[in-house]
């Protein structure tokens, strides 16, 4: 059987993973110590994640018009796109800086 964090079980429908799909991430990968997401505000991590994730290669939709994996996790994080993620980045870090 596939650990929950590879199921849809262990997923968020909104993007990213849900509570069961963290721990049976970390159980399978012992040291790792995956958090809930910071969806909003200048926090550190949410710029990381903005900007990697707006590097991300690959599409935001599938060939039906439907949003990708990758889509919906910038969505849930407050970008629309990987561009206005890597822009939202470059503006948290540049106001953390102050």
């Amino acid at each position: 059987m596939t650990a929950a964090w590879i199921r849809k079980e262990g997923k968020n429908a909104k993007g990213g993973l849900n509570e069961k799909g963290r721990k049976s991430y970390e159980r399978e990968n012992p040291g790792s110590d995956l958090k809930a997401p910071v969806k909003s505000g200048d926090n550190p991590r949410r710029a990381s994640f903005l900007a990697r994730m707006g590097n991300m290669p690959g599409p935001e939709r599938k060939p039906d018009g439907s949003p990708t994996r990758l889509l919906l996790s910038l969505k849930a994080w407050g970008a629309s796109s990987k561009a206005d993620a890597k822009a939202k980045a470059k503006a948290i870090s540049a106001r953390n800086k102050k």
